[in-house]
């Protein structure tokens, strides 16, 4: 399901943004095989949104993207949980990107990737993603990167399905992304994308704490209503 909005059309925020997400995605409401995914940081308050409306698991996928050094917003690739490394050639030739620079990006993303999985699920058991209904969360996407070094580590895990929800994103990357996924949702598909914060009214950088915070506040609903239902 996608619309394309007019150019005045703004989120006020990222939680604004994530509850656009729920009707498209009602079919998935109170299913125990679903699982909600966010991309942190900013996919968060957007996931929890969705998880909280649908009444289904909160978990993340911790996924940094490698930005070009003299351009670090632009994405010349993208690594995730599970060693996934998503490389674009395209970008590496056209800034000539040599093999030290490179690897000096990966360097830090990976020791950086490794604190905020130590950081925001601290002991949490490891993610079991085998015949899961996977839906995958940010809160916006320009290249994709981020979203395509996701995918590739959920299906290292062999889901049942694997679902992208954005609220905005270019049509380019929403069609290549339905490629490699079983279903993209997209809430807006501006003819002109600027960058995901043009859409936000509000968009500040999503701090560590209040990642943290919201994963607990999905935790202990996902704990209460495991008692209801089994008492």
């Amino acid at each position: 399901m996608t619309q394309s909005p007019s150019l005045q059309t703004l989120w006020q925020d990222r939680s604004v943004a994530g509850r656009s997400l729920v009707e498209p995605l009602l079919k998935y409401a109170r299913r125990p095989e679903v699982i909600v995914l966010a991309l942190p940081r900013g996919g968060v308050p957007v996931a929890y949104e969705v998880a909280t409306a649908l009444q289904v698991r909160l978990d993340l996928l911790v996924v940094r993207k490698l930005g070009v050094p003299s351009q670090p917003e632009f994405a010349m690739g993208a690594i995730a949980s599970g060693g996934i490394q998503i490389r674009n050639e395209e970008v590496l030739r056209a800034h000539s990107i040599d093999a030290h620079s490179y690897d000096a990006v990966v360097a830090r993303e990976t020791q950086e990737l490794a604190r905020r999985e130590q950081v925001y699920r601290g002991g949490r058991a490891p993610l079991h993603l085998k015949d899961q209904v996977v839906i995958l969360i940010d809160d916006g996407l320009a290249t994709g990167a981020s979203m395509t070094a996701a995918i590739h580590a959920v299906q290292l895990q062999a889901p049942a399905r694997v679902v992208v929800a954005v609220p905005v994103a270019p049509l380019e990357t929403v069609e290549t992304l339905r490629c490699i996924a079983n279903e993209v949702v997209c809430t807006l598909i501006p003819e002109w994308m600027m960058s995901i914060g043009y859409w936000y009214e509000h968009f500040p950088q999503t701090t560590d704490a209040e990642v943290i915070d919201l994963l607990h506040q999905a935790w202990r609903r996902e704990s209460a209503e495991a008692g209801t239902s089994g008492s």
